[in-house]
C-alpha cells in the first residue's frame, strides 16, 4: 500500500509523535521503568526500536530470543507508548559474516570492508537477502498483533554509509539488470557510447561493475550503476515490505529516508517515495557556515514533495549537538523546539530524535539524546518537556497539507550524472545551485514545493530550475507545456544538455530546454578560479542594477527572448547573460552565470513579480511564515530565526495554540520564538 492522497498514519497514534530511537539493550532491564517513567512525563507518545538489534535477536542462525522485546512491548503498550518497530537488517550479526564473508562489500578499488560498523552490505549477496527475509519474517510473525505496534520500521538510512558494491555477484545482477533496462548488448552498446574509446562489448558476460580505471571511465556506464545500485537496495527494501504485508496487514511499513541533498546522494528518492507507505525522514543541521535553519527547511520541503505533498514524519533529529561533522556545536536555547516545529510546519506530524537516552558507549556517545548524560537536570532535559507538552497542543493539524507558493526542479538521476568527471568546470555545483536559489526563494517567504522534472506543474505561478544537466525530451515538452499555458519558469545555466544516458542531445546548448527559452547557447565559457564577470542592462532596456556573476558563461544566441542583462565583460561581452521569453500565455527566464545573493535575488523578484505572486515585503528576515490547511482548518506557523522581536499580520483572526490566547491583525512573536495560529473561518 504505497502512500497515496492521504498516507497511512502510524496504527493508534492519535496525537503528533514524539519521542526517538529507544536502545534499552543498552542498560539494565531496571533502567527500562525509569525510560518510560520519563516518556510519559516528557509526553512521549512513539518510540522506534530494535532497529540495530539483529544480533540480540537472533544470537546463532536459527536460534532466537525474543523475551527482552516481549517485556519491552508490553511495558511500552502499559504506558501508553506506540512503537515503531524496526527490522534489524541495516546491522548483520558477526556469525552471519563469518559464515559469508563474501557478503561484505567491494569497493570500487577492490578493498573488502570489514566487519565492526553498519551498512556494510553487498546488497547482491543472496545468503544476506536470505536471512533478512527470515528475521523480517520471524518478527512480523511474532509481533503483527502486538497491540504496541504502531509501524515498521525496515532496516536504517539505505545508502548511508555506502550504497554500492563492486563485487563479482554485483556484476552478474548488474548483467541481469542491463537485460532489463536496455534489452541486449546492442543496446547497451549503443547507450554507452562504446564505440569511443574502443569499449565495444560483445556478450553481457564481458561488462563488470565499473571499477577503478587508469583514467575516466565512461560515463553511461557509471551513471547505470548509480541506477543499478539505488535499484538494489529497493529490490531489498520491497522484498522486506512485501513480507511485513502479508504477515502484518494494515500497519504501515517505513524506511527513514535522508533526503538533504548533502547527507544522502545516491538514492533517487522520487523511485522510494512511492514505495513506502509513510514517508519519514532523518535530518541533522549541517553547520559548515550555512544558515542552519535554510537548509532544514528546504529539507522538509524535498520530504515533504517526495511525499506528494502528503503528511509525512520527522524520525530523526538531533536535540543538541551531533558527534560525526568535524566541529559539533550544541543547539543554543530554544533552537531544538525552532527546528521540531519548522519540521511540523513543513508537512512533519510530529517530530522524533536520535535518541532517548545518549550512549555511554560506542561510537555515537557523544551524540545528543533526549536524556543526556548530564540527565533530567539540564537544559535539554528541560526543552525537551516543554517540547513534548507544545507538540500535545498542535493535534489539531494531523492530516492538514502545507500550502506551497512554488515549485523547485530536482532529479536525483541528473545529479549524478553531472557529478560525474570531465565536465566543464569543477566549480559548478548542483547541489550549491539548488541550496542557492532555495535560500533567495526563503528569503523572499515563499514556501517551496520539489517536483520531478515531468511532474504536473500546473498548480505553481513560479518554477524555479536551479540544475537540471540531464532533461529528457519529455521534461523539454512538460516545461514548454507549462509555460505556454501561463505558468512562469527560471533556468539555470547548464541545464536541458543531455538524456537519460548522457548522450547530448542533437543540436546546441540547451537541448530539450531551447524552444521554451527562446535561445540557443553556442558555447560554454567557464571562468577562472575567482574570476567575475558584470552584469549591464542594455541600452534601449528599462534600467535595473549591474549585477556580478562567476564560475560561468555561456556565448547565448537569443531565437525569440528578449536581452534583460548583457555581460558587460568576459568572452561573451555584450551578448545576452539574463533572458526573458514569452512564449504563449507564460514566460521563461534564463540565468547564464551563477548569481547569487542579491544579484540571484534581483532577478528572481522579477519573475515572481512576472508569476503575479505579491512580494512579502512585511516580514522581518529569518522570520519564516508557513501555512498548513485541511478539513480542521488553516494554521499559520510564524518561525523566528533572527534575534529580535519581530510582528506578523494575519488576514483572519484566530488562536494562538502555544499560549491559548487571541490573536488579531498582528501577531508578536519574540525573538528565537515560534507562534501557531488557528484562523478562523
Amino acid at each position: 500500500m504505497p502512500h497515496s492522497e492521504s498516507a497511512p498514519t502510524p496504527v493508534g497514534l492519535h496525537k503528533l509523535a514524539f519521542g526517538g530511537d529507544y536502545n534499552p539493550e543498552q542498560w539494565p532491564e531496571e533502567v527500562w521503568h525509569e525510560d518510560v517513567r520519563l516518556m510519559r512525563e516528557a509526553g512521549v507518545t512513539m518510540v522506534s526500536v530494535g532497529i540495530f538489534s539483529w544480533a540480540l535477536l537472533e544470537p546463532e542462525p536459527g536460534r532466537y530470543d525474543f523475551g527482552w522485546l516481549d517485556r519491552l512491548l508490553d511495558l511500552l503498550h502499559v504506558n501508553g507508548i506506540r512503537a515503531d518497530l524496526g527490522t534489524p537488517t541495516v546491522a548483520p550479526p558477526a556469525w552471519f559474516y563469518r559464515a559469508h564473508p563474501e557478503a561484505l562489500p567491494l569497493s570500487r578499488d577492490g578493498v573488502r570492508y570489514a566487519f565492526g560498523s553498519r551498512g556494510a552490505i553487498c546488497h547482491s549477496s543472496a545468503p544476506y537477502r536470505a536471512a533478512a527475509a527470515n528475521i523480517t519474517e520471524q518478527l512480523a510473525r511474532r509481533y503483527a498483533s502486538h497491540p504496541a505496534l504502531a509501524m515498521w520500521h525496515v532496516h536504517n538510512e539505505y545508502g548511508v554509509p555506502i550504497s554500492a558494491c563492486y563485487c563479482d555477484n554485483c556484476a552478474v545482477h548488474f548483467r541481469h539488470w542491463l537485460t532489463g533496462r536496455h534489452g541486449s548488448v546492442d543496446a547497451v552498446n549503443e547507450a554507452w557510447g562504446t564505440a569511443f574509446w574502443g569499449q565495444r562489448y560483445n556478450t553481457l558476460d564481458e561488462i563488470d561493475p565499473p571499477r577503478t580505471t587508469p583514467t575516466v571511465g565512461n560515463p553511461a556506464q557509471q551513471l547505470d550503476y548509480a541506477r543499478f545500485a539505488d535499484a538494489t537496495l529497493r529490490e531489498n527494501f520491497t522484498a522486506e515490505r512485501d513480507i511485513l504485508h502479508r504477515l502484518a496487514p494494515g500497519i504501515p511499513v517505513t524506511t527513514n529516508f535522508m533526503t538533504a541533498l548533502s547527507q544522502c546522494e545516491s538514492i533517487d528518492y522520487w523511485a522510494w517515495g512511492r514505495e513506502v507507505d509513510l514517508v519519514t525522514n532523518d535530518h541533522y543541521l549541517i553547520t559548515d557556515g550555512r544558515r542552519t535553519h535554510v537548509n532544514l527547511a528546504m529539507a522538509a520541503d524535498l520530504t515533504r514533495s517526495v511525499a506528494g505533498g502528503a503528511p509525512w514524519l520527522l524520525l530523526e533529529h538531533s536535540t543538541s549537538g551531533v558527534n560525526w561533522q568535524p566541529r559539533n556545536p550544541a543547539k543554543r536555547p530554544g533552537e531544538m523546539a525552532r527546528n521540531s516545529l519548522s519540521h511540523v510546519a513543513r508537512g512533519s506530524e510530529g517530530a522524533m530524535f536520535f535518541q532517548w537516552r545518549q550512549s555511554r558507549r560506542g561510537a555515537e556517545k557523544f551524540h545528543s539524546a533526549m536524556v543526556p548524560h548530564a540527565g533530567t537536570d539540564s537544559r535539554v532535559w528541560r526543552e525537551v518537556s516543554a517540547l513534548g507538552a507544545d507538540l500535545g497542543l498542535l493535534d489539531g493539524i494531523r492530516g492538514t497539507r502545507t500550502v506551497a507558493d512554488a515549485a523547485m526542479l530536482w532529479d536525483w538521476q541528473s545529479w549524478w550524472a553531472q557529478s560525474l568527471e570531465w565536465r566543464p568546470s569543477e566549480d559548478h555545483d548542483a547541489r550549491e545551485r539548488a541550496d542557492t536559489y532555495y535560500a533567495s526563494l526563503y528569503d523572499q517567504h515563499l514556501t517551496v514545493d520539489f517536483a520531478h522534472p515531468e511532474a504536473d506543474l500546473s498548480a505553481y505561478p513560479l518554477v524555479v530550475v536551479p540544475a537540471l544537466y540531464l532533461a529528457t525530451e519529455e521534461t523539454g515538452r512538460n516545461l514548454r507545456r507549462y509555460v505556454e499555458n501561463g505558468g512562469t519558469l527560471v533556468v539555470s545555466y547548464f541545464s536541458g544538455i543531455v538524456d537519460a544516458d548522457d548522450a547530448v542531445h542533437p543540436g546546441p546548448y540547451p537541448g530539450v530546454l531551447r524552444d521554451v527559452l527562446g535561445l540557443t547557447v553556442e558555447e560554454f565559457s567557464p571562468l577562472g578560479e575567482g574570476e567575475t564577470v558584470r552584469l549591464t542592462t542594455p541600452e534601449g532596456a528599462p534600467e535595473g542594477p549591474d549585477l556580478t556573476g562567476d564560475v560561468w558563461t555561456d556565448v547565448v544566441i537569443p531565437r525569440g527572448a528578449e536581452t534583460v542583462w548583457s555581460y558587460a565583460d568576459g568572452i561573451p561581452a555584450g551578448r545576452p547573460a539574463v533572458t526573458r521569453h514569452q512564449l504563449g500565455k507564460g514566460t521563461a527566464w534564463y540565468v547564464s552565470t551563477r548569481l547569487s545573493g542579491p544579484h540571484l535575488d534581483t532577478v528572481l523578484d522579477r519573475a515572481r513579480a512576472d508569476a503575479g505572486i505579491a512580494a512579502r515585503t512585511g516580514l522581518a528576515h529569518d522570520v519564516e511564515v508557513v501555512r498548513r490547511a485541511g478539513e480542521s482548518g488553516t494554521y499559520l506557523f510564524a518561525i523566528n530565526h533572527s534575534g529580535a522581536d519581530t510582528e506578523v499580520a494575519l488576514d483572519a483572526p484566530g488562536t494562538e495554540l502555544l499560549t491559548g490566547k487571541p490573536a488579531a491583525d498582528r501577531l508578536a512573536v519574540p525573538a528565537g520564538a515560534v507562534r501557531v495560529v488557528r484562523l478562523d473561518g
